[in-house]
């Protein structure tokens, strides 16, 4: 459930507390909330059809699905202009009449798409994996349909991602909650809200999900999963000391469960370092990223999105600290001019990503010309 609020005072209700309508289930903390929201609130009017669209979480998942893809569609009409689908053919979808998004990195007349075509190319491949049992390993492979490109195959980003979200949860969400699917689902939500930049829906979705696999009794490794989704979207909000409380333990666990090698432990080690930053530790980001950059860099690769990612988080520590010298804010500067043309080569130019490294160059540049420029200078 990710309706963890009551619907009229908003109390927190968690997973189980308060009581439902018995109709439609929309959740209240109490008797006199739920009446006050039937005399008051309207839901006289609704419940039938709330309970008509598969229930409160249900209704709530397609009203959010419609008005983020609503949002998306505006915020790519620019670039969409006189193209079409490239799954459907068709400027306006057939049945929903929305237009079209990119948000991956095709370039070009690549990657046009309806975010219902989308939706639904992932739902098929998904029912054709589970159908035919294809295990763990197809099915994984499948779900990534539903926040990465088939053609360009990066991952989507923005508002083109929180829509592609809600889509995945309102398909999974009736699923029972130990189900796997459903579980990615609700991770996935997650993600799509806090690639859009909405922290604190994130954070409700976030907690739910590490409360849920709590309750589930679920293995470490996903339950250090969430946690570090949890403290992504705490450092989002400005909590960086829940964050770093909770990174530590994120990359001691990883490093415990999966080895210095590992993929997941170089995504905690930067998320680690990201948290010191934070709080302006740098000369334990410098060391942190010291250590774990040549194996991202020889395990993932220099294209690695993780790896440029590890290399923008070393280079804003060398220049932001305080008593950077003049050859820390020259590394900085030569740290980040091969992942920038990196970027630009792999996700182009328009990808958050790019843009972020090219951000971090300029002002890298700007405190370097500060220092070597004697004061008092033309």
């Amino acid at each position: 459930m990710i309706l963890t609020q009551c619907a009229v005072c908003a109390t927190e209700l968690g997973l189980s507390l308060g009581k439902k309508c018995g109709r439609c289930s929309t959740r209240y903390c109490g008797a006199a909330c739920q009446e006050q929201h039937w005399k008051e609130g309207g839901h006289d009017t609704l419940c039938k059809k709330i309970k008509k669209a598969g229930g409160a979480e249900q209704y709530n998942a397609n009203k959010k699905y419609a008005e983020a893809v609503s949002v998306a569609t505006e915020a790519c009409a620019e670039d969409t202009k006189g193209q079409t689908c490239y799954i459907c053919t068709q400027a306006l979808h057939w049945k929903t009449k929305e237009g079209l998004v990119r948000g991956c990195s095709c370039r070009g007349t690549a990657g046009f798409a309806h975010v219902s075509c989308l939706a639904e190319q992932a739902k098929i491949l998904m029912a054709e994996a589970e159908e035919n049992n294809l295990g763990a390993k197809a099915l994984n492979a499948r779900f990534g349909r539903w926040y990465a490109c088939s053609l360009c195959e990066q991952d989507y980003h923005g508002v083109v991602a929180c829509a592609l979200s809600w889509a995945c949860w309102k398909t999974y969400l009736g699923r029972p909650k130990a189900d796997h699917i459903r579980r990615v689902a609700l991770t996935q939500l997650g993600n799509g809200l806090s690639d859009a930049r909405h922290h604190l829906d994130a954070l409700s979705v976030r907690k739910t999900d590490l409360l849920m696999l709590r309750c589930l009794g679920a293995p470490e490794e996903n339950v250090l999963a969430a946690q570090g989704n949890l403290a992504s979207t705490y450092q989002s909000l400005g909590r960086f000391e829940e964050a770093l409380s909770m990174r530590r333990d994120v990359y001691s666990g990883r490093l415990k469960l999966n080895g210095e090698e590992h993929e997941y432990t170089l995504v905690a080690a930067n998320g680690y370092a990201l948290s010191l930053k934070q709080l302006n530790r740098f000369k334990e980001v410098k060391s942190v990223l010291r250590k774990t950059m040549p194996v991202a860099r020889r395990v993932l690769g220099e294209n690695h999105d993780r790896t440029l990612k590890m290399r923008t988080t070393y280079a804003r520590a060398l220049y932001e600290d305080p008593g950077a010298t003049l050859d820390d804010l020259r590394e900085a500067v030569t740290t980040l001019e091969e992942p920038e043309q990196t970027a630009r080569r792999v996700f182009g130019g328009a990808h958050p990503l790019t843009a972020g490294i090219e951000g971090t160059l300029r002002k890298a540049r700007a405190a370097l010309r500060a220092r070597e420029t004697p004061s008092g200078s033309a």
